[in-house]
């Protein structure tokens, strides 16, 4: 799909499933929120803060919830996509639009329009280990540099790139990964830098 500027040209762009974003479109902005483009996809926001997201995938198109781990989704519909990654976020899929239940919709984005107001947070651990791959630590064996660049970024910052290849399954793409993340580190840039403050 072509990188949209306005959630209206991602829904046009978005053809198949142009019904379904109108419709959670309409919903979400008959609420508090303000619609955005924030990593090329529709995002709302309070005050400036992401509360909640849509996304076009093959098989649906979801609707995240940034704290929805915060929800108490009582219907039980949100889903965990990533459960060995993602703490806080938690998505909502739709097939069609008829599979959209408007009144339970709004009242899960009401309560995280509400938690959110509150300030509330799910608590991430920042003080987990950092287990460098072998891959980056051999890196490290072979340039002293890029060792130094690396120590000088924070113990989160270190964490994102060793899980960013940690987590790759084939050691292809771990490869390929380390060989993205070496420049990085080299000009002090963080692996999601370009997130941060969004």
């Amino acid at each position: 799909m072509p990188q949209a500027k306005t959630v209206d040209e991602y829904i046009l762009n978005a053809r198949s499933r142009q019904g379904i974003l109108m419709v959670l479109h309409d919903l979400l902005i008959a609420t508090e929120l303000s619609g955005t483009i924030k990593w090329g996809a529709p995002c709302y926001t309070i005050n400036g803060k992401n509360v909640v997201g849509l996304g076009v995938f093959k098989e649906h198109v979801a609707i995240w919830f940034f704290q929805g781990a915060l929800l108490k989704d009582e219907a039980k519909v949100l889903i965990n996509a990533q459960n060995d990654k993602t703490k806080a976020l938690r998505q909502w899929r739709f097939v069609t639009a008829d599979d959209i239940d408007a009144e339970m919709l709004i009242a899960y984005v009401q309560e995280a329009i509400f938690n959110e107001k509150q300030n509330k947070r799910v608590k991430i651990n920042r003080n987990k280990k950092l287990i460098i791959p072998p891959e980056l630590e051999e890196a490290f064996n072979q340039d002293n540099h890029l060792k130094l660049s690396f120590q000088e970024f924070t113990p989160g910052k270190q964490r994102e790139f060793a899980d960013y290849i940690a987590h790759a399954k084939q050691e292809k793409t771990r490869k390929s990964r380390l060989q993205k993340i070496i420049p990085m580190i080299n000009n002090n840039i963080g692996l999601n830098d370009k997130y941060r403050n969004c």
